[in-house]
């Protein structure tokens, strides 16, 4: 419904022939505010947020509120409920269940959102935890893909909104050393020589990327201090890391902005 001031500025008030310039911006804005949608974001550590997904979101007509998703009620309602869930990503994995068993609710969650047919978007750990919770095996992947590198589209992938990554100096941000197998039903969209499934698509509002459209650039070095430890152990060099960075910065947000635009304006 709108409010009382939104339909005094569209009815005309009483001796007032028309509408103001200052009254028609004053309903537009009335009229995005009351149309706007509600979305819940699970998150895993602090600086693996939305990013680039965010001003996407703000701009599709979404608010959102960010829960942690190791403190948080995750049986509320309100959560299962939301007009859309974003699960974001983690330095842990679904194999870590006995030491994080909030990791089982997430999935219960999912499990519920995905069987709705509930507009759900999973990164990295939350694509893994999606494809847990439709069934399919996630286990440790053959090596650690940690950097900036190119995606292999299938061709339901190049007809996605994922079709920006076919272009050819298109690049993701990789940080993950789990895999999934690809979940009874869904459609593969995106693959590495290292990992089948990169991407997938489920009914139609439900999307998973193990990789990172989402990461800012202008804020990674908050991720290569949180998972410092992750680099030396895989033998990455910051510095390096920093460089390619450095080298995609000025082209990822625009690639950003059409993936996420194109899928939001999809979802039901």
């Amino acid at each position: 419904m709108y409010s009382r001031d939104v339909i005094n500025i569209l009815c005309g008030r009483r001796g007032q022939q028309t509408t103001t310039a200052r009254d028609a911006d004053t309903f537009r804005h009335m009229v995005m505010s009351n149309q706007r949608r509600q979305a819940m974001v699970l998150r895993h550590v602090a600086f693996e947020d939305l990013g680039l997904l965010a001003p996407a979101l703000t701009r599709a007509g979404w608010d959102y509120d960010i829960l942690e998703a190791s403190t948080a009620d995750l049986t509320q309602q309100t959560i299962a409920d939301t007009g859309l869930l974003i699960v974001l990503g983690g330095p842990i994995g679904v194999g870590d269940i006995d030491d994080y068993p909030f990791l089982a609710k997430e999935i219960a969650l999912l499990e519920k959102r995905l069987a709705g047919d509930r507009p759900t978007l999973g990164i990295c750990l939350g694509s893994q935890l999606m494809a847990a919770a439709l069934g399919a095996r996630v286990y440790a992947g053959p090596v650690k893909e940690i950097g900036w590198a190119p995606l292999q589209l299938s061709a339901d992938g190049r007809a996605s909104c994922l079709a920006p990554l076919a272009e050819p100096d298109a690049m993701v941000l990789h940080w993950h050393g789990d895999t999934f197998d690809l979940p009874a039903g869904a459609t593969r969209l995106a693959s590495t020589p290292a990992y089948a499934n990169q991407a997938f698509a489920f009914g139609n509002n439900a999307l998973a990327l193990q990789f990172h459209v989402e990461a800012d650039p202008a804020r990674l070095e908050e991720w290569y201090v949180g998972h410092t430890a992750e680099l030396g152990a895989a033998k990455i060099s910051i510095p390096a890391l920093r460089s390619a960075t450095a080298e995609v910065a000025s082209r990822v947000p625009a690639q950003a902005e059409r993936i996420f635009t194109r899928w939001l304006s999809q979802i039901a």
